[in-house]
């Protein structure tokens, strides 16, 4: 006989037996979830399999019913009216849950723009609901999470920091309440999958998916896209993945056009850590004393400082990256945004990228010389700019990656931190032309279509006057980061 493996969470236990999974739902009552009859757990069932079918199809395959024999057992014979419900699923390799391969160290850029381009395509194709969403709901949410929160649990959590958490959400919503109805209004809030952390994504058939959607309440998971993403990326600042979050954080942002509702990210952050606190400390209350108690209590208190974390201000600025094709602009924006600013980190924008979206190609497609005229680039930079503008209003620190070659485009960008009232950092990346083209050459998957004949072109134009800070970008990509760090700091 295979051998059983059970999962336990705080709504359901999980039975692994040999090709299938069978998710058998907990008779439980929370503040947020009602499974205390068997046939509002079949009701739940049977929406977990429909809902979760608009991700993983080949996953989810059907509600079946435990029935009670003459002897007594439980199983699946017909018998009468089922006792219970169970969703049936097939089995995949529990490595390839993304929590675990983060813990073996399995993710990569490429994973995680498969991600983020994924879920961009998901919320796309998501139904709209305009009954749904809005301040409204949002402060309601928020003040059931503080219920959960300042209930009494084994976690212990500080009634003065709970207390302080609701304060700055009940600002936050009283300041967001125009543009989180305005989003609403613009079809934002969409049926998500609701409960979106590495838990819940894995790798099937070589391809990012999404499974386990929250399926007990449809107005729980009828919610801002921006909101249903901040779960991830949450997930990932919980884990010290930073990096990662701020690159699906950006990625989605170019697939997705979401950059007008930035400001209420911080908001949407906050919660849904504080959803993981009270979760896994309810999740405590089951758990046996030891080791694995202790560690729960742990992520309990870590997950309600995110919570505390992500609410706390943090100034803004522009900096833009400039320099010849090669220099390493890309990788030095992507090791110094994540470390800017209100988290995930800087808002990020890359001409290469606005070039592709803005002619409605993938970023990695690579685009003919015709797409590469005076007039396109002016709109490229015209794009990033109103998106950097966008940013900066929202609090967001924004980093801007592009060549830059003339000085008006370098001044364009200068003029956007001013209109903006802070702070710019012009950075000018310098390394020999053969190293360059090295770099050039050696581009695997890349949003930029430079060649070493473009190189050439760029080397032969006057630049005119540079009075950005310029770094040597010849030598290692860690160096370049350290002296970008310090041009910044400086200011």
């Amino acid at each position: 006989m295979d051998r059983v493996e059970v999962i336990e969470t705080h709504a359901s236990l999980v039975f692994v037996a040999g090709e299938r999974v069978f998710k058998l739902k907990r008779a439980v009552t929370y503040p947020y979830l009602d499974f205390s009859t068997a046939d509002l757990r079949r009701r739940a069932c049977e929406a977990e399999l429909v809902l979760n079918r608009r991700t993983a199809p080949a996953l989810y395959e059907e509600v079946r019913g435990l029935f009670r024999g003459a002897d007594g057992a439980v199983g699946f014979s017909p018998n009468g009216e089922a006792v219970d419900w169970v969703v049936v699923m097939r089995r995949f390799d529990q490595a390839l849950l993304f929590n675990a391969l983060a813990e073996a160290g399995g993710l990569d850029r490429h994973i995680m723009n498969q991600l983020a381009d994924h879920i961009a395509q998901f919320h796309a194709s998501a139904e709209q609901h305009f009954d749904h969403g809005g301040a409204a709901e949002m402060a309601d949410l928020a003040n059931v999470q503080y219920r959960c929160l300042a209930a009494p649990s084994r976690a212990g959590f500080s009634r003065d920091r709970v207390q302080s958490i609701r304060k700055k959400w009940q600002q936050r919503v009283a300041a967001l309440a125009e543009l989180l109805d305005r989003r609403r209004a613009a079809g934002k809030v969409r049926h998500c999958h609701g409960d979106l952390h590495l838990r819940n994504i894995c790798l099937l058939d070589g391809k990012p998916t999404l499974f386990d959607c929250l399926e007990f309440d449809e107005a729980l998971a009828s919610i801002d896209v921006l909101y249903d993403l901040a779960f991830l990326l949450m997930d990932l600042e919980h884990r010290g993945l930073g990096h990662f979050a701020n690159r699906v954080f950006n990625r989605y942002l170019d697939r997705s056009e979401a950059d007008d509702g930035l400001a209420a990210m911080p908001f949407f952050l906050s919660l849904r850590a504080a959803i993981r606190a009270h979760v896994t400390a309810t999740a405590l209350e089951h758990a046996a004393d030891g080791v694995a108690g202790a560690k729960m209590a742990c992520d309990a208190g870590r997950y309600l400082d995110l919570a505390a974390g992500f609410l706390q201000l943090q100034p803004s600025r522009l900096v833009a990256i400039g320099g010849l094709s090669g220099t390493g602009k890309s990788t030095l924006a992507a090791g110094l945004a994540p470390e800017l600013g209100l988290r995930p980190g800087a808002r990020l924008l890359r001409s290469d990228v606005t070039r592709k979206l803005l002619l409605g190609v993938d970023p990695e497609e690579r685009l003919p010389a015709t797409a590469y005229t005076r007039e396109t680039s002016a709109c490229v930079y015209d794009a990033l700019c109103r998106k950097a503008a966008v940013g900066l209003a929202a609090g967001y620190t924004v980093v801007i990656d592009a060549v830059a070659l003339t000085v008006e485009e370098r001044n364009s960008f200068a003029d956007v931190a001013r209109a903006a009232d802070v702070p710019f950092s012009g950075l000018w990346l310098e390394a020999r032309p053969e190293a360059m083209a090295n770099r050039i050459r050696g581009r695997v998957r890349d949003a930029s279509d430079a060649s070493p004949e473009i190189l050439a072109e760029q080397l032969r134009h006057d630049t005119g006057k540079i009075d950005w800070v310029r770094i040597d970008a010849g030598g290692r990509a860690e160096d370049c980061l350290a002296a970008a760090r310090r041009a910044v700091a400086a200011g």
